[in-house]
């Protein structure tokens, strides 16, 4: 086996870290005028879209650990975006929901995903292809572990 295998541009793990650093820098500017950071966001989508989670099922949905959600979702408790709620059924349960404050910033977020898009002047069916493949290989690598 020749050492090429081993080269950079033949890491298709090193293009997915390239190209998710970029696209993460791109929202930036405009998670700044909202004053999220881009996992803060992340959260926030999950959260607009489901309105209550629990910590475990906002974990799964963001593949992130609870040691990494629960710095992100104090932030956002901070900023008073969300609170957290016990399962008065089980305590050991913790749900995560949107403030009024919360609920209103989705409005302004709205527009996030068109201005990313409108800026660089993307083929919208490219991006949609490009994510139908990476989820494809997330959800076949993942079923195997």
């Amino acid at each position: 086996m020749s050492d090429e295998i081993l080269y950079i541009e033949n890491q298709v793990c090193f293009s997915l870290y390239r190209l998710s650093k970029l696209i993460t820098s791109q929202y930036r500017p405009y998670l700044e005028e909202i004053n999220l950071t881009y996992p803060q966001y992340l959260v926030m989508l999950v959260l607009w879209e489901d309105e209550r989670v629990n910590m475990s099922e906002l974990g799964d949905k963001l593949s992130l650990d609870t040691g990494t959600l629960s710095p992100l979702v104090k932030r956002l408790i901070e900023k008073k975006l969300v609170e957290k709620k016990r399962c008065e059924e089980d305590e050991r349960i913790v749900y995560i929901t949107t403030t009024t404050q919360g609920k209103k910033l989705k409005k302004k977020a709205k527009s996030i995903p068109q201005k990313l898009l409108c800026s660089k002047e993307i083929d919208i069916s490219e991006i949609q292809k490009l994510k139908a493949e990476a989820d494809k290989v997330y959800n076949l690598w993942s079923t195997h572990e």
